[in-house]
């Protein structure tokens, strides 16, 4: 390639490694003689002068229902393919839903196969990031296990989020409040209601005041979670806050099904400002979560801790109340 483009070898390296130590004209003989070529790097001989794979893993621990089904981890991949699509690094995404495919994904993520790991949508007490973490491996988690505290994370602000949904509900003159939460094995989940609870307090209005049912994001279980509360006997709530767009669908179509008018008899509020609250009937008043800038971030983070620079431990993403027609 160094005799096509007229250059030395250690011009035409720089150039294939992406060194500004290269004239214009030089950079450009050697692409045009890459093109000529058809050279394609041998990502392994590279690896064993390196000890780099330029290679990062995606982990997400969900099935695969979840991960294509909800926007927010389309969004997430999004953010972070754009960012690492400047760079030389390839993203291999792998699933850890169930037991057997995490064992699989931690006998994987090892130093020979990856430089480094971005987690998503970690439960309860996981320990995956400080697994990799004690073996050398940089990670960056997106929120982090209700139970640990990770070497760094990417949130949104999941409890101002909380309490900006439900303060909207008490403005519009909403008293019988209901909920329907995350996970509370994420902290998420566990920030949201959270959010909400000091907002409800704020208002005068007691714990007992305010039904609670827990989903898990997904909009069956906004559904399960609006016929729970529909059917306990008490009289309807006037103002709901789903902590997920995907879920307040669900309960969207469960109070249609009851004859219950949005926003008249009673208003709704989910979370995340996903491609959906636009097509509702009527649209929905969300909390919007900057999902993309997060993944953005993250990938950041991560090639910032493979450069060996040191980084915040947590880094928090404003969220901010999106008005409409549901409430």
């Amino acid at each position: 390639m160094a005799r096509v483009a007229g250059v030395g070898r250690g011009t035409a390296s720089r150039v294939l490694n992406g060194s500004p130590q290269v004239s214009e004209a030089a950079r450009a003989a050697v692409l045009e003689a890459v093109g000529v070529l058809g050279y394609v790097p041998n990502r392994a001989a590279r690896s064993l002068v390196t000890r780099r794979t330029d290679t990062v893993a995606l982990v997400v621990s969900e099935d695969g229902e979840r991960l294509f089904g909800d926007p927010y981890f389309a969004a997430t991949v999004r953010g972070i393919g754009e960012r690492l699509g400047t760079t030389p690094f390839q993203l291999v995404l792998t699933m850890a839903g169930r037991a057997r495919d995490r064992a699989r994904v931690v006998d994987y993520l090892t130093d020979q196969h990856v430089d480094g790991a971005l987690l998503l949508s970690l439960h309860a007490d996981d320990d995956l990031a400080d697994v990799l973490e004690a073996r050398g491996l940089p990670t960056v988690c997106a929120g982090r296990p209700a139970q640990r505290r990770p070497a760094c994370v990417v949130d949104a602000d999941n409890h101002g989020g909380g309490f900006a949904a439900v303060a909207h509900l008490v403005d519009r003159g909403r008293r019988r409040l209901a909920l329907i939460t995350g996970p509370q094995d994420m902290s998420s989940g566990l920030d949201r209601l959270a959010g909400a609870r000091e907002a409800w307090r704020a208002a005068g209005l007691d714990d007992a005041d305010v039904r609670v049912v827990e989903g898990d994001y997904s909009e069956r279980s906004g559904e399960a979670g609006m016929r729970a509360l529909l059917s306990d006997g008490s009289p309807p709530p006037d103002g709901v806050f789903a902590a997920a767009d995907l879920m307040a669908t669900g309960a969207l179509r469960v109070l249609r099904e009851a004859g219950l008018r949005v926003p008249d008899d009673v208003a709704l509020v989910g979370f995340d400002d996903a491609p959906v609250c636009r097509h509702t009937d009527p649209e929905l008043t969300t909390v919007r979560q900057p999902v993309e800038e997060m993944g953005a971030v993250m990938a950041d983070l991560l090639l910032a801790r493979l450069e060996g620079r040191e980084v915040a431990p947590e880094t928090v993403l404003p969220t901010t109340l999106v008005v409409r027609a549901s409430t």
